[in-house]
């Protein structure tokens, strides 16, 4: 199996140095090929505006056809940040759970509201991937010009290993991918999409509203990025192409649609109630969002190429219970 590539590795390093008022996510979402079965990872670190930084996450298990089930590890306070490590040593390494060029692994075992919750441990490695997709454009995400901002260092990467929910341990081989966010903490609201094509092709999209105040009013603009083989990304600079895209829906629907140069692209999300969890997150200053997210949820792709005056269809996907998705929402 190919291991990661360079650049990826150096991309999933900590960023963290110790500065208040920061958020450092690293998640892990695949799809099982034998069962169909989706698998949620997510490592975090917060350093509130006031108070002692922490680690945090959880995992979550969504059968094809059964409910899901989600489980957290930590809090746990941190002693300082772990960012100009060596190269070699684990990205995330707190409360019992671990991310690195190694693999992933953990236990968590933690429910709602504090109490106990359904054990879930895994042991997982991470290969393949190819070279990682700047949703953001790789300026923005290196010199932080924005609160916030996404990358996927792993967009079409495989996974293997095992996850174990209650003692009964399930073998795992599949697509996977491996995404991070860092900056001020989650927006007003938000769509995001990643729907592995096959063949090393790949859609990523997110849709957001600032937090800030006085752009809240303001409808969510959609960062998207289109990997198809043998072509650059599309759009070259997703934040240039923004505007040009259009989000309508929330739950359990949302779309994006747009046009940019001669091509047009229509996505359709459903995230499935009945197979989704909701989760809280709590931003460095204290203000919370909720997360309700699908890692068995559908999506219909069409893109389209202006022929003279007609559009044309190009290329269609539909992803049946192998998209992953979700939609964030202030309570």
């Amino acid at each position: 199996m190919t291991t990661l590539l360079d650049d990826a590795v150096a991309l999933a390093r900590p960023r963290w140095d110790g500065t208040a008022h920061r958020m450092e996510v690293w998640y892990l979402t695949a799809t099982d090929e034998a069962t169909g079965t989706g698998y949620w990872v997510h490592y975090e670190t917060v350093a509130p505006t006031g108070g002692r930084p922490y680690a945090h996450g959880w995992t979550a298990v969504f059968p094809r056809d059964g409910a899901p089930v989600v489980s957290r590890f930590g809090p746990e306070e941190l002693a300082g940040p772990a960012a100009g490590a060596p190269p070699d040593a684990p990205w995330f390494r707190a409360a019992g759970a671990e991310l690195g060029p190694g693999g992933l692994r953990g236990r968590a075992e933690v429910g709602g509201g504090g109490a106990g919750g359904t054990p879930i441990e895994w042991d997982l490695t991470l290969a393949g991937g190819g070279p990682p997709l700047y949703t953001f454009d790789r300026p923005v995400w290196e010199r932080e010009l924005l609160p916030g901002a996404q990358v996927v260092p792993v967009p079409t990467g495989r996974v293997t290993g095992s996850v174990t929910v209650a003692g009964d341990e399930h073998r795992v081989a599949g697509p996977a991918g491996l995404a991070r966010i860092y900056g001020h903490g989650s927006a007003q609201r938000w769509g995001w999409l990643h729907a592995d094509l096959g063949g090393g092709e790949v859609l990523e999209i997110v849709t957001a509203t600032a937090r800030r105040r006085g752009l809240r009013r303001i409808p969510p603009l959609a960062a998207v990025q289109l990997r198809l083989e043998g072509e650059d990304d599309w759009p070259a600079r997703a934040l240039i192409a923004a505007p040009m895209f259009r989000t309508r829906g929330g739950l359990p629907r949302w779309q994006v649609s747009g046009v940019v140069g001669r091509r047009r692209l229509r996505v359709e999300v459903t995230v499935p109630p009945d197979r989704s969890v909701r989760l809280t997150y709590t931003d460095p200053d204290g203000a919370t969002a909720t997360c309700t997210n699908s890692e068995v949820a559908t999506a219909v792709i069409v893109l389209e190429r202006l022929a003279g005056r007609r559009w044309t269809e190009e290329r269609a996907w539909t992803l049946d219970g192998t998209a992953h998705a979700e939609v964030g929402t202030r309570p």
